[in-house]
């Protein structure tokens, strides 16, 4: 029996089979400048989105992480705008989109690290969807602030009203 078709019964793998499934991508994280209106900012995710896939890379997740405060000044800066990149590609695609980073003044800082183990699972965004789901539907936040027990200060009934949940439940 050769040892692929031992593992279809149900042996365990060596670690070098084991490393050869890992499979290996790369995330970018890129800060923009914080002055950037936000048109821009996806305006720059598209664009950097773009031209990965001009140069061979795959996208597998791209995520605007939002303005956070930097912890050291950059390029004169105390805040910027975060966007982290996940991608898989021949490596030979990375020198490019860093290269269109550098020569960009709106991006202040970048990074690139190779990653190996399961693909990340695109997120979809949760600020927008948030936001238009209380557009679609204001009552929602209403509801779930009834749905929830109100917990009263008065010691002396909420012992009798604790006895009477505790009677229902039982019958």
């Amino acid at each position: 029996m050769n040892r692929r078709s031992l593992h279809e019964f149900g042996e365990p793998k060596t670690l070098s089979e084991t490393m050869n499934d890992q499979q290996f991508y790369y995330e970018t994280m890129y800060i923009l400048r914080p002055d950037i209106a936000e048109d821009e900012v996806t305006n720059h995710i598209d664009k950097y989105n773009k031209l990965l896939e001009e140069f061979g890379g795959t996208i597998l997740d791209s995520q605007m992480r939002g303005k956070r405060r930097l912890a050291y000044q950059i390029a004169k800066h105390r805040e910027g705008i975060y966007v982290q990149l996940s991608h898989q590609g021949d490596g030979q695609h990375i020198f490019k989109i860093e290269k269109a980073m550098r020569l960009s003044e709106d991006v202040i800082r970048y990074m690139t690290v190779k990653q190996e183990g399961p693909l990340p699972t695109p997120r979809p965004s949760t600020k927008n969807s948030t936001k238009e789901d209380d557009k679609e539907n204001p009552e929602t936040k209403l509801e779930s602030k009834e749905e929830q027990p109100v917990v009263s200060s008065d010691t002396s009934t909420s012992g009798k009203a604790d006895t009477e949940t505790k009677e229902n439940t039982e019958s």
